[in-house]
């Protein structure tokens, strides 16, 4: 019997739509499912949740669930990771903190003073997990989902390099998805291809039949001016290839659209969006608490079109296909670092994951995407090391903070974040550097 773990089932709608997605294949019906969280409450009610999903489904699964993550993993084939360390309260802080300094985030998950401290208080119980799958299920491919991707994907490569580990981001699909609607092709009948790093990758083939599908989209934009009014549009304009995740989240990754109010306004960005993102999850997750108690049926969306299921289906029947996923770069990528993490084409079938070598990226593309990597790099090196200083120098190297904030004002908002996060944070970076520091 095929075994997956959730890791962080705790967050109840996304565990909600992958086990609708799961037991909506034939062959997955029966196999069996074990939930893991930290959180008992929300433990009962993943379980609830995935126990009612199997009975409207129809489907035979066997669901269990413990708060002991060794159990959770004993002879588990598939782990899906979908934590989040410090909940929506240290979300508050990666977004509230800097903002008060001047700087200013949509999502803050990614890149950035955000995603680099997301990272370092996700890096320690990822060194667990991945010990934990080394010991307890040597053998089961770690499906990440947990942001910031590229840098928890980068990380278990340092600290376990032997495990199958892919990150997994549904970012390309939606991509084209809604792009072919824009245009008005359906996505089933177009080819495409992205490469590039995670929320940050490039549509660099995208056809109909043979036929480039760029000039329709350019086409569609220089017909609606609102449509030059958003990030990625304006993206699109100056590099030449489409970026594969949202305006929202890509303003933060460049010094083009949050340094200033007039741009903020024109772009029509919302900083700080993802603290109401936050709280309409955690409304999801009390509503299901209400309706699970009150014995209603939960909202049942399937065809999510999230890639685990789509994974561990094709690794076990053998039905081939092609995702989007964030691996090592092993010669995938020419012109981004080697051992850096890449987001690349990817072919999944029985004999697993087989990522496809793109060769060099656009050079115009490349080149935006070294500062992120910049940054990803520098925030492994100081949880590897240890080092506090290499946490402000990663936040020095971010556009987006660098472009809105002097060295001394990025130094005093590390040490304001590291003394807010605390105990989530190792003890060697809890040390705080005065920004005059030689």
């Amino acid at each position: 019997m095929t075994t997956v773990t959730f890791i962080g089932a705790g967050s109840v709608v996304f565990t909600r739509q992958l086990v609708a997605d799961l037991l909506g294949f034939a062959e997955l019906r029966d196999i069996s499912i074990v939930l893991h969280d930290v959180d008992a409450t929300r433990l009962t009610v993943a379980e609830g949740t995935a126990r009612q999903v199997n009975e409207r489904l129809g489907a035979s699964a066997m669901i269990t669930s413990t708060l002991d993550r060794r159990a959770a993993l004993e002879g588990a084939d598939f782990v899906i990771n979908t934590i989040q360390v410090g909940g929506i309260a240290a979300t508050r802080k990666d977004l509230e903190i800097p903002a008060r300094y001047g700087l200013n985030q949509t999502i803050g998950d990614t890149t950035g003073v955000g995603g680099v401290f997301r990272a370092l208080r996700t890096f320690p119980v990822l060194s667990d997990l991945t010990a934990d799958i080394r010991r307890y299920c040597p053998d089961a491919w770690l499906l990440n989902y947990t942001n910031p991707m590229a840098m928890n994907i980068w990380w278990a490569s340092v600290v376990a390099p032997e495990i199958k580990a892919v990150g997994l981001c549904h970012s390309v699909y939606w991509t084209v998805h809604d792009l072919g609607e824009l245009i008005g092709v359906p996505i089933e009948e177009t080819h495409y291809r992205a490469a590039g790093v995670n929320h940050q990758a490039w549509l660099l083939e995208w056809t109909r039949d043979g036929e480039d599908l760029y000039p329709l989209l350019r086409a569609k934009i220089l017909g609606d001016g609102g449509l030059s009014r958003r990030v990625r549009v304006e993206i699109f304009r100056r590099l030449g290839f489409y970026p594969t995740e949202t305006s929202e989240h890509s303003s933060e990754y460049l010094p083009w659209f949050l340094r200033s109010p007039q741009q903020i306004e024109r772009y029509r960005l919302q900083p700080l969006e993802y603290i109401g993102i936050s709280e309409e999850n955690v409304a999801e997750f009390e509503q299901a608490q209400r309706s699970l108690a009150a014995g209603t049926p939960l909202v049942l969306e399937q065809n999510a079109a999230e890639y685990a299921p789509q994974v561990i289906h094709s690794m076990v029947t053998g039905t081939q296909r092609m995702i989007h996923a964030n691996v090592v770069n092993a010669g995938l990528i020419d012109n981004l670092p080697q051992g850096s993490v890449v987001e690349v084409p990817a072919t999944v079938d029985a004999s697993g994951l087989t990522p496809h070598a793109v060769g060099a990226l656009p050079v115009q593309c490349a080149a935006l995407n070294r500062p992120y990597l910049s940054v990803a790099e520098l925030t492994i090196e100081a949880a590897r090391t240890g080092n506090p200083m290499l946490i402000r120098q990663a936040v020095l190297m971010d556009p987006n903070a660098n472009s809105t904030l002097t060295p001394e004002q990025i130094w005093e908002l590390c040490n304001e974040l590291v003394t807010a996060h605390g105990d989530l944070l190792p003890a060697p970076l809890r040390e705080l550097i005065p920004a005059d520091v030689l």
